[in-house]
């Protein structure tokens, strides 16, 4: 009996022992499973890292060609913009020159019409005071006083119109418009072309040439009146300069070297060009515009004196020591200050002497673009161009241009040349 539990604690404690190894097997075999998709896991994680890693560096390269090209697209964008701003401000100068144009214009009509009145009347007045009417002459003194005082309204008005000059502020202002909407003009065409091809883009540069371009214009044609006026009776008259100093401009040497052996032809005809130009064209409203100046300086003088002097005659009237003169005097100063005032303002002397220096200067204008494309070395195709503007500004063909070859010589005279080198004006 003691023998067989013997042998059965034998043989349980064996099957204990055998159940009990395939069960640690298998939990070693478990944790080596866990182990190894620990490490599997721990693999993926590294990998996801990794990729992300590369994602991030390739999305940084995508990111920053991108930010390159924004960048300069809101450069290009910013001086677009810009050129913009300037062509409103051009296009607002404009309209305010044009009203204040039409403003002095209307100046100089009312006050035309207003300064002969006066003196005509108070003329008439003096020529009345001396009717009598009888032992008694109650009109005399009304009449005496009331021309001398409209005499010396008169010669105020004519010194103050005199001074500025209103038919000649009116031609600044109207050229002052015309140039304000051709420079708006020009910045708009500029843009257009510059939306239309995708190589070349606005520059500081045109910006820049832009600015400088109002600037000048303002400085040519101010809009004050006081002070800050265009001197109206100058020693020498100067043409009117409303362009800023020309830039060079650079160009490719490989276009400069096509043009080399067609440049010197058109370097001569240029040359016989700005030779007419200067001392021609130029010249001749130049000298207009002096000759007009004394004219109008002769008649601003004389138009209050004249009125000044029926004043006074006005004012002596009845003097007997002085009989019959003081009343020649009152009605023929009034007269003849009427005729003088309608001589200077009516014919409008100072507009035409504007109108001269205007002339004067789109002549400057075009031998300082002459002198400015010779000093370069330019391509065919920029020559064919230039010359086509430039008859197109004298009003001329561009084959009549080759008339001016002859007048490059030195020992040419311009005088010789038959005509002048512009037909508009």
């Amino acid at each position: 009996m003691a023998t067989l539990q013997a042998h059965n604690l034998i043989l349980s404690s064996s099957s204990s022992s055998a159940a009990a190894a395939p069960k640690q097997h298998g939990l070693r075999f478990k944790a080596r499973l866990q182990n190894r998709s620990f490490d599997v896991q721990k693999l993926n994680n590294m990998l996801n890292v990794q990729e992300l890693r590369i994602r991030e560096r390739n999305s940084n390269i995508i990111i920053n060609k991108p930010q390159t090209i924004s960048d300069d697209k809101d450069v290009d964008m910013l001086l677009v913009s810009k050129l913009y701003a300037i062509a409103e401000a051009a296009g607002d100068r404009a309209e305010m020159h044009k009203i204040i144009g039409e403003q002095r214009d209307n100046w100089n009509t009312l006050l035309l019409n207003s300064i002969n009145s006066i003196n005509l009347i108070a003329s008439i007045m003096a020529g009345l005071s001396t009717i009598s009417m009888g032992d008694q002459s109650p009109h005399f003194l009304a009449f005496k006083l009331s021309s001398a005082l409209l005499f010396t309204a008169a010669t105020g008005m004519m010194l103050i119109v005199n001074k500025i000059q209103p038919s000649q502020l009116a031609e600044e202002q109207r050229n002052a418009t015309r140039l304000f909407k051709q420079l708006e003009r020009s910045i708009h065409t500029s843009l257009d072309q510059l939306q239309s091809t995708t190589t070349s883009t606005p520059t500081e540069l045109d910006v820049e040439e832009a600015m400088e371009k109002v600037l000048a214009l303002d400085k040519a044609y101010p809009l004050p009146l006081l002070p800050g006026m265009l001197e109206k009776f100058p020693k020498n008259v100067e043409p009117t300069v409303w362009w800023p100093k020309l830039q060079t401009k650079r160009r490719s040497s490989s276009s400069a070297q096509d043009g080399k052996i067609w440049n010197k032809e058109f370097e001569g005809k240029m040359r016989g060009l700005l030779k007419v130009l200067k001392e021609k064209d130029e010249e001749q409203y130049v000298w207009h515009g002096n000759l007009f100046v004394k004219i109008n300086k002769c008649l601003a003088i004389s138009g209050p004196l004249l009125a000044g002097l029926g004043a006074v005659g006005a004012g002596l009237i009845g003097t007997p020591a002085l009989g019959q003169w003081p009343v020649l005097f009152g009605v023929m100063g009034g007269v003849l200050a009427t005729i003088i005032n309608t001589m200077e303002h009516g014919f409008q002397i100072g507009m035409l002497i504007e109108m001269f220096r205007n002339c004067a200067g789109f002549y400057r204008k075009l031998e300082e673009e002459i002198i400015e494309f010779n000093s370069e070395e330019s391509c065919q195709e920029d020559i064919e161009m230039f010359d086509m503007n430039m008859a197109l500004q004298l009003g001329r063909r561009v084959s009549e241009l080759e008339d001016f070859a002859s007048c490059s010589s030195p020992s040419v005279n311009a005088n010789e040349f038959q005509g002048f080198a512009g037909k508009l004006f």
